[in-house]
């Protein structure tokens, strides 16, 4: 009985520090979620469902929001400021959090309005901009070139 409350213990214990997260650890700048999985062309979205559309809208919004503002730091997830030699004091930490923060609060309500209203969006429209916003992302691919 004593091994076994001794081997819990061992176990628990070892599993809350690989599970535990380092809160110091510099964030990414760029979410990790901030990509688009693929691409698409004129014809492939013409053929698609109305509500295929608008998943593929909310997608790239979500992407856009969580990349554009940060394009003069880095262009890609996994950029941390550390890795920009930004100092990674409690100041810096605290204003990333804010700002991530700050950015899900805003796609909650951004992407609650657009599942209510884009369902009312012409198609043509909507595939429109769909090509619109995958063609910015497709840039960003190029900005670090420039």
């Amino acid at each position: 009985m004593n091994t076994k409350v001794v081997f819990l213990s061992v176990f628990l214990f070892t599993a809350g520090v690989v599970f535990s997260q380092n809160k110091n650890a510099p964030r990414s700048i760029i979410s990790s979620s901030a990509s688009i999985k693929k691409y698409h062309g004129l014809d492939e979205l013409r053929g698609m469902q109305k509500g295929e559309l608008l998943e593929l809208y909310v997608e790239r919004i979500q992407v856009l929001v969580k990349t554009l503002p940060y394009i003069a730091l880095a262009t890609k997830p996994g950029v941390t400021i550390a890795d920009l030699g930004i100092p990674t004091n409690n100041e810096n930490r605290k204003a990333m959090e804010s700002q991530a923060e700050g950015t899900s609060a805003f796609l909650d309500l951004t992407v609650d309005f657009q599942r209510r209203m884009l369902p009312y969006s012409d198609k043509e429209n909507l595939i429109s901009a769909i090509l619109f916003y995958e063609n910015t992302m497709k840039s960003l691919h190029e900005f670090n070139d420039l």
